[in-house]
């Protein structure tokens, strides 16, 4: 396929995308899967096969790419052939996702975390992250006018799927928030760094620093500490649909995840040895 026609129906992709309101992250994903595709098939969109397709995600299995890059390359490829393009070929069973329960961490462990940052800004941003349930990129994106300090609330801008949502403020947070923007004075986000904005990659990499430092074994990222902060709230008994709204997730099964991994209803569980005398 000529590389003009190439870049012209990739540009039509985009085009879609953006019109229908997905958010850049998704646009760069679908546009990279179906690129892929289409230097693999070497066709033009309009004569793509339901064989082609199949072809492709049979490579990506040969190749031994995860269950979860399967599953996004086939929901790029029927966004664009399917929903766009009306050829109704992207419809056949792929390998399921293995479905992991996500890692949380204790209290304690939050606890020895937020001790073990280097910096205040550190610890300001592990303790967003944990007392807010936000996502890393959310974290970043962060704007000094985005937090109502006098009704301890802040406000995601355009989040995932495009939406507003408000996220509770703790008080220990909002003291050593205000402490922080006093003496650091940001000028526009709330996480600037020497050369402007702090990066999702750059505060990955501080809450991976800070676990090492902590001693912590289990792996550790922002979305861990997003992880504990539903599973904790589950565990005070906040109800599910209020963690719903916090973790801004617009399917309920998708919370419902924390109901799996919360330990303190299972301990309540008496073992039968215990019921057998000695």
């Amino acid at each position: 396929m000529a590389f003009a026609q190439f870049e012209k129906e990739l540009g039509l992709l985009e085009a879609e995308l953006k019109l229908r309101g997905f958010s850049s992250r998704t646009v760069a994903t679908y546009l990279f899967q179906n690129s892929k595709f289409l230097e693999f098939v070497k066709k033009s969109s309009n004569d793509v096969t339901e064989a082609d397709i199949k072809l492709y995600i049979a490579y990506l299995i040969s190749n031994k790419a995860s269950s979860s890059t399967i599953t996004l390359a086939k929901a790029a490829l029927k966004f664009y052939y399917d929903e766009i393009l009306k050829k109704g070929i992207v419809d056949f069973d792929t390998p399921k996702i293995r479905k992991k329960l996500p890692v949380v961490l204790s209290k304690e462990e939050v606890k020895v975390l937020i001790e073990s940052a280097p910096t205040e800004k550190s610890k300001i941003i592990i303790e967003m992250l944990y007392s807010s349930g936000l996502r890393v990129s959310e974290c970043a994106s962060l704007k000094v006018n985005d937090i109502e300090t006098e009704k301890r609330i802040g406000w995601v801008r355009n989040g995932k799927g495009g939406k507003d949502r408000l996220f509770i403020v703790s008080e220990r947070l909002l003291k050593d928030l205000k402490h922080y923007i006093y003496r650091n004075k940001p000028q526009e986000y709330l996480f600037e760094g020497k050369k402007g904005i702090l990066t999702t990659r750059n505060i990955q990499h501080i809450i991976k620093r800070c676990a090492e430092r902590a001693g912590i074994k289990k792996k550790v990222s922002p979305h861990t500490l997003r992880h504990s902060f539903a599973t904790h709230l589950l565990e005070a008994g906040v109800d599910i649909r209020k963690i719903q709204e916090l973790l801004g997730h617009a399917n309920l099964q998708t919370t419902q995840i924390y109901t799996k991994v919360s330990s303190s209803e299972l301990m309540k569980v008496k073992s039968p040895l215990d019921d057998i005398p000695p």
